[in-house]
Parts: C-alpha cells; sequence; structure tokens
C-alpha cells in the first residue's frame, strides 16, 4: 500500500544532501593532509577515488526510487523508465566515440560530454519524471557546493584535485580558469550524470521491488 503521507522533494532529498556534503568535506579534509592516494586521489579530476561523491548517486538513486515507489510515485511505466535512461547513456557514449573517431582532441571530447550531458540527463528524467525532479534537487545540492569550493582552492593552489587543471591548460586569471574548470562541468556533466546514473538504478529499484510484489501476490493466491 502506498504510504499515506507522500514526501516532499525537500525530505527527500536533505538527509542525502547533508551526507554528500560531509563527504566532500571529508574528501577535501583527506586531501589537503595527503591521507592515502587510493581514498583522496589529488589528481585532476580526481578519478577513481574511493572517498568522493561520484559514486552517491547510484547509492542515492535506489534510495529516492524505494520512497517515490512506496508513495504511490512511481513511473507510469517501468520498460520507458529503463529505455530513456539507455536511451541517455547510448547518447553519450556516441558523442565519445565519435569524437575519438575523429580524433578530436581530448578537451573538445570533454567539453562536448558535458554539454550533451544536460539533454542526457534530461531525456533520462523524461521516463519518471518525479524521480527527475528529486535527481536534479540532489545534483544542485551535491554540485553547487563543489563548484563553490573550487573557487578558493584554485586561487590558494591548494594541491587538490578541486584545484588541479588538464595538461596544457592556458593560463587564465583565477575566476575564469575556475569558471571553465569548475562552474561549468559541476554544473553541466556531474548534473547531467547524476540524473542518468541515479536513473539507471532507480529503474532497477523499480524493476525489483515490481518483481518482488508480484511474487507476494502470487503467494498470498
Amino acid at each position: 500500500m502506498p504510504e499515506t503521507s507522500r514526501p516532499t522533494v525537500r525530505e527527500l532529498v536533505l538527509v542525502p544532501a547533508v551526507i554528500t556534503l560531509g563527504v566532500t568535506i571529508l574528501r577535501l579534509v583527506g586531501e589537503l593532509q595527503h591521507w592515502d592516494q587510493r581514498f583522496f586521489n589529488r589528481a585532476g579530476g580526481g578519478g577513481g577515488a574511493l572517498v568522493g561523491i561520484s559514486w552517491l548517486p547510484f547509492l542515492f538513486g535506489g534510495y529516492f526510487a524505494y520512497r517515490l515507489l512506496k508513495a504511490g510515485e512511481g513511473p507510469a511505466s517501468r520498460g520507458r523508465a529503463f529505455g530513456m535512461v539507455a536511451l541517455a547513456f547510448a547518447i553519450l557514449f556516441a558523442v565519445i566515440f565519435a569524437g575519438n573517431a575523429l580524433k578530436l582532441p581530448p578537451t573538445v571530447i570533454i567539453v562536448s560530454v558535458c554539454l550533451v550531458s544536460v539533454p542526457a540527463g534530461w531525456i533520462a528524467s523524461r521516463g519518471w519524471p518525479a524521480l527527475g525532479k528529486v535527481l536534479f534537487a540532489y545534483a544542485l545540492a551535491a554540485r553547487v557546493p563543489v563548484a563553490l569550493l573550487m573557487l578558493p582552492a584554485i586561487i590558494g593552489k591548494w594541491g587538490t584535485h578541486y584545484d588541479a587543471l588538464p595538461p596544457n591548460f592556458p593560463t587564465f586569471n583565477p575566476v575564469v580558469t575556475w569558471a571553465l574548470v569548475g562552474l561549468f562541468p559541476q554544473m553541466t556533466l556531474w548534473i547531467g550524470m547524476t540524473l542518468v546514473c541515479g536513473g539507471l538504478v532507480a529503474a532497477l529499484t523499480a524493476a525489483v521491488m515490481w518483481g518482488s510484489r508480484r511474487t507476494a501476490v502470487a503467494d498470498a493466491a
């Protein structure tokens, strides 16, 4: 039975947002203190670090799906929810594949993926609009603090992944550098990826819960 009280977007996002901010602060402290590189990667992009927020949409996507399904706010079609996410992934992979096939510079490919991530995220959210609103709110709560944090990091040259620049990056004043490597990707690539990755786990969660519900009904019969 659906929950009698349907949670608001704020109620759903608040705790995950606080947890995400805590992870961001922990990572910053770990990088400033030069803790284990496997957990606190200070290289540009910070990829692969075990302590980071890029993994969290996979976790919270399932959590948001569970809460929405329990409240009767599931997708109109579970097949459509999964299909729209699959389409979004296909678009992102197509851009990467085309960029590599055309031998475009890595910077051009990265910018292209950032720009395409926004419509890809929107497409992913169309399969489950209620979830899309929650994931978008969570994405902003997660990524706006990171974008703001990167400005003083770049100005102060903290030696963290928050201020690490791509190889051969042109010299600009710190604010322009921040706009290019901080604000732009945080508000495009990472917003879109939160919608797409969170939507994938949510669609899988919906499928599992639907299967479990059918099994329970069959057993009761």
